[in-house]
């Protein structure tokens, strides 16, 4: 078992015991359920209740039966026993795995309301607001039966909406949301603008997807300024340039650089005689790279769509179009000038948190997802979380056939219209799993071409999601869609009235098929397990070529000879075993990534800490009027005839914005030092101690820098009862905010994103 044999069996062991003790305490409930249905709704209600005692659920018996009878009565739902095994390991925060299908809603709702009963709050933490508002309502009355408040926050709802939704015991809420509403209460001047309340549980849904693949995504809050957008003149010029020749995109996709030619074409066209002189290398140069990065990295229906005459971005984890976000650094102008769209006005970023950050600050997470022993390393390492595996409820009945892999794209294109065409002959309901817009589109077209009537579900039309993902399972559908993993809707057999259910099962169920390997095998698992739910049968099949991303980023510079058949096809174990390879590779990469990425992100999320202690001390107390006073006792003086609750509130405004300026304008630094700390690394050095080094001192200098602004302000500006007039001094806080969306994550993307030629790939 290798040297650690040891700590895994005894992980095993300990994991074993759990579920032994889990099982025993559901057979027990059972008797107490049938003891519970014969009372009433309040009886059942109080003997939850009666269950809890110091905070803790001492009978957990009791409990469960009292769940599943309420249940039963407010939502027609009777659990099965795996459901309940998995309330009680979601109660001792672990993450379960539960395969798709096999009621993650109910058990979130049940091990939420267990939470609740203890006098903790509860976020129950989805992917997208469509699930929040789902659930929030669908499982209302279990919740409430028990005398507890739900209600969900979602992107559309106002301050005060949110702020009413915070205060209930159980708050459904997608993560950026809950993210954004940290950021944007840590803009707050006083305590009575506060949205959100804090939360004791973090029990958060597909769990892999939040703690691990998005993890160091970092929300990002913007304020208004004037941007440095490229120009009209300048986006003509580089839209001329060619590839290869004028410049170069590095093997990753991340970057693009001009050449020689490309950069003194430029030149040339611009009238100027260097790029890269003192008076252009800030200037004409920033907005040349912005509008090569624009036109060579950002593609259409790929990294955005434009709808309306605007542009909006893609979240690539999930398939959507990203809402109220928008690129940062004058990159969001670049790609609207791109497309000839109305630029939008720049911004600064205020703050920002990675999601990883955010889930730290609960005092307890949990999870469930139907992917996660592939993640048990991560969760483990980043979070000290354990998973519990729950069996089905009935055993899988899916048949996962080998991949299908092929020397070419083109040659994979033509072989997946051609075995969806075949299936769908049979009248067998087909899922195909696609990882962008553009590919999901070629592919619907390519099939149309052939008779086939295809519905699309990708982020040009996710308000259908619900409809399309419902009908999936019915007879002769065909349904084409990128990044099913978010989706959350059950596609059932006979579709959502089950009406031809024992029809679709003879024909072998849903057949699922994935377009490419994702990045990690996880994905892959979240694909398949469209297909099997719930005993059905079920088929899944992926395909894959040489060229895809996965296999060109896994396989690095190694060399495969391979005989296709006339089709393209290759069957050698060899090269199946190369493919997996591969995959093991990003995995690992993406690991790697993660590991360094977070010891950049911890020191300021350390520093985060302090600043919000300080901000929490000057929103809580007069300490910021005692500062001042101190230091600025003739000023103190002067407004002796103010109120003193003019004067509090003046100084406390004035030294947060400071401190908040100077937050900003550390976490700016800070970014272009870790954009460049590869050149800053002196002699033995490491670059993680260089920038250690460099937060550490300038993080110093922030807080001195911070109350000297203020003390200088707060001799300048004009105070009277009406508080501290900043705007007169030019010093107002921006007038509106947005979230920026970035990735640290240079495998984000998916599928074939990055080959050239992508265009029309399925023709």
């Amino acid at each position: 078992m290798g040297a650690f044999g040891w700590f895994w069996k005894a992980m095993g062991a300990q994991s074993e015991r759990n579920d032994k003790k889990s099982k025993a305490i559901v057979e027990s409930s059972s008797s107490a359920t049938q003891e519970l249905a014969a009372l009433d709704d309040a009886a059942v209600a109080q003997a939850a209740r009666d269950s809890v005692r110091d905070g803790e659920i001492a009978d957990k018996a009791t409990f469960l039966a009292a769940l599943a009878v309420a249940s039963e009565r407010t939502l027609g739902m009777h659990p099965f026993i795996v459901q309940s095994q998995a309330v009680l390991r979601l109660l001792t925060g672990d993450v379960i795995q539960m395969a798709t299908g096999e009621g993650k809603t109910l058990v979130g709702a049940m091990a939420a309301t267990g939470f609740a009963l203890t006098g903790k709050r509860v976020h129950l933490v989805t992917v997208n607001n469509y699930l929040a508002d789902r659930d929030a309502e669908w499982m209302r009355p279990l919740v409430e039966f028990f005398g507890l408040t739900v209600s969900s926050v979602t992107e559309k709802k106002t301050a005060d909406e949110r702020r009413a939704a915070y205060l209930c015991d159980i708050i459904y809420a997608p993560v950026n949301e809950l993210g954004f509403d940290v950021l944007r209460d840590n803009q707050i001047t006083d305590r009575s603008q506060t949205v959100q309340a804090r939360a004791d549980v973090a029990l958060v849904d597909e769990a892999d997807s939040v703690l691990v693949d998005e993890a160091l995504v970092p929300l990002v809050l913007a304020g208004n300024r004037p941007g440095q957008a490229p120009t009209g003149h300048i986006t003509n010029v580089v839209s001329r340039l060619r590839e290869d020749l004028d410049y170069v995109i590095a093997e990753d996709g991340r970057t693009v650089a001009l050449t020689e030619d490309g950069a003194a074409r430029v030149e040339r066209e611009l009238g100027i005689d260097s790029l890269y002189s003192e008076e252009n290398i800030g200037t004409v140069l920033v907005k040349v790279n912005l509008a090569l990065h624009a036109k060579a990295l950002l593609i259409r229906d790929i990294h955005y769509i434009v709808a309306d005459g605007k542009l909006q971005l893609i979240d690539a984890s999930r398939g959507r179009v990203a809402d109220l976000q928008r690129w940062p650094d004058g990159l969001q102008a670049a790609v609207e000038a791109k497309e000839g769209l109305e630029v939008s006005e720049g911004g600064r970023i205020l703050d920002t948190i990675t999601l990883q950050e955010l889930m730290r600050r609960y005092p307890l997470v949990c999870g469930m997802t139907g992917t996660a022993v592939e993640a048990t390393d991560q969760l483990r390492q980043f979070y000290d979380l354990h998973v519990s595996v729950i069996d089905r409820n009935k055993e899988l009945q899916r048949f996962d056939e080998a991949d299908r892999i092929y020397a070419t794209v083109e040659d994979k294109s033509k072989a997946i219209v051609e075995e969806i065409v075949a299936i769908n002959a049979t009248g067998q309901p087909v899922l195909v799993g696609t990882h962008d817009v553009a590919e999901s589109e070629d592919l619907a077209a390519a099939l149309r071409e052939r008779g086939i009537a295809v519905s699309v579900l990708n982020a040009k039309n996710d308000a259908e999601e619900a409809r399309i993902v419902a009908e999936a399972g019915d007879i002769g559908r065909v349904t084409v869609s990128t990044q099913m993993a978010g989706r959350g809707t059950d596609i059932k057999l006979g579709g959502a009235t089950e009406e031809d259910r024992d029809k679709v099962a003879e024909l072998g169920g849903l057949a699922v098929i994935g377009t490419s390997r994702h990045r990690t095998s996880r994905l892959d698992n979240q694909l398949r397990g469209r297909a099997g739910r719930q005993g059905d049968p079920g088929l899944s099949l992926f395909f894959v070529s040489l060229e895809d991303d996965v296999v060109k980023q896994g396989g690095g510079d190694e060399a495969l000879s391979a005989q296709p058949d006339e089709t393209g096809l290759i069957q050698s174990k060899r090269v199946s075993d190369f493919v997996a390879h591969c995959q093991r590779v990003t995995e690992g990469q993406l690991l790697e990534i993660h590991a360094q990425t977070w010891k950049y992100n911890q020191l300021l999320a350390d520093q985060r800490i302090i600043i919000d202690e300080r901000r929490a001390k000057l929103l809580d107390s007069a300490q910021a009027w005692e500062e001042l006073e101190q230091r600025a006792p003739q000023r103190a003086a002067e407004l002796a005839e103010v109120p003193e609750s003019a004067r509090i509130a003046a100084a406390r405004e004035i030294m947060l914005y400071h401190l908040d300026l100077a937050w900003a304008d550390h976490l700016e630094l800070m970014d272009d030092v870790r954009e460049s700390i590869h050149l800053r690394a002196i002699a033995r050095e490491t670059p993680i101690d260089e920038y250690h080094r460099i937060a550490v001192r300038e993080f110093k200098e922030l807080a001195q820098r911070a109350v000297e602004e203020s003390v200088d302000t707060f001799k300048k500006v004009s105070i009277d009862e009406a508080g501290a007039h900043m705007e007169d001094s030019g010093l107002a806080r921006p007038s509106a905010t947005w979230t920026y969306m970035v990735s640290d994550n240079p495998l984000s993307g998916g599928g074939n994103s990055v080959l050239k030629g992508i265009g029309n790939i399925f023709r």
